[in-house]
């Protein structure tokens, strides 16, 4: 049972329930990229990024083989985070534009930053046995959330099917039919539990470079969609 985040991210980072992801994790970590190959990866679960009291969550799918495995912090050190943090500094939710290294000076503004899966998978691709091992790790950092958490940004569609099942655990209702993935889409989902505040669901494509690169997802979509979620959220206007 993990009473903050704090112990959740310290329980989190000991984890090896998945035998693939940890086989891979460690593998990359050892092998390494050429371009990398001085440094010393982190090669262990990646938990999430920002302040325990966030009002805007932004979730992704699992950390990048040669970015948050080697880093330590999700979406950091890859082409993907280049342009998360790019665009959530635009928004107003965070201090910089660049996500390089621990202890770059990088800080969020009421905001967090987490994922369904927390290891690094291979070809980036998690199996479903994997997505839902992890879930409860999850459903762990929504609750301790509850009380300040407004708005979710999903970033694709797998993470959006990860992350309704471990809202529903997490003391939110999901309305039938579910709530459908789609670049814009907005959703409020009501409270399950007299503690919990209805909570605003946004999706946008997700940040990987087959989207950025092709046009797909371009920094002003993301932008609007984090401005979007920031507004819901109220957060700012308080």
């Amino acid at each position: 049972m993990c009473r903050t985040i704090a112990e959740l991210e310290a329980q989190l980072t000991a984890c090896r329930a998945c035998p693939r992801l940890v086989e891979w994790r460690e593998q990359v970590a050892h092998e390494k990229r050429a371009a990398f190959r001085d440094e010393n990866y982190w090669g262990k679960p990646v938990p999430g990024l920002g302040p325990d009291d966030a009002r805007v969550l932004i979730v992704g799918l699992a950390p990048a083989a040669h970015g948050g495995n080697r880093t330590g912090r999700m979406f950091t050190g890859d082409r993907s985070g280049d342009v998360l943090f790019a665009a959530m500094h635009a928004a107003g939710l965070s201090n910089q534009a660049q996500s390089t290294h621990l202890g770059d000076g990088l800080q969020l503004q009421g905001t967090r930053v987490t994922a369904p899966v927390h290891c690094a998978p291979p070809d980036n691709k998690p199996t479903p046995a994997e997505r839902d091992t992890c879930r409860h790790w999850l459903v762990t950092e929504l609750g301790l959330m509850a009380g300040t958490v407004r708005s979710i940004v999903v970033l694709g569609g797998w993470g959006w099917q990860a992350l309704l099942p471990a809202l529903s655990e997490s003391g939110w209702e999901i309305p039938k039919p579910k709530p459908r993935f789609g670049h814009g889409v907005h959703y409020e989902l009501a409270p399950a539990h007299t503690d919990r505040h209805p909570l605003h669901l946004f999706g946008s494509y997700h940040v990987s470079q087959q989207n950025t690169f092709t046009g797909r997802l371009t920094p002003a979509m993301l932008e609007t969609v984090l401005v979007e979620a920031k507004t819901a959220a109220g957060l700012g206007s308080d």
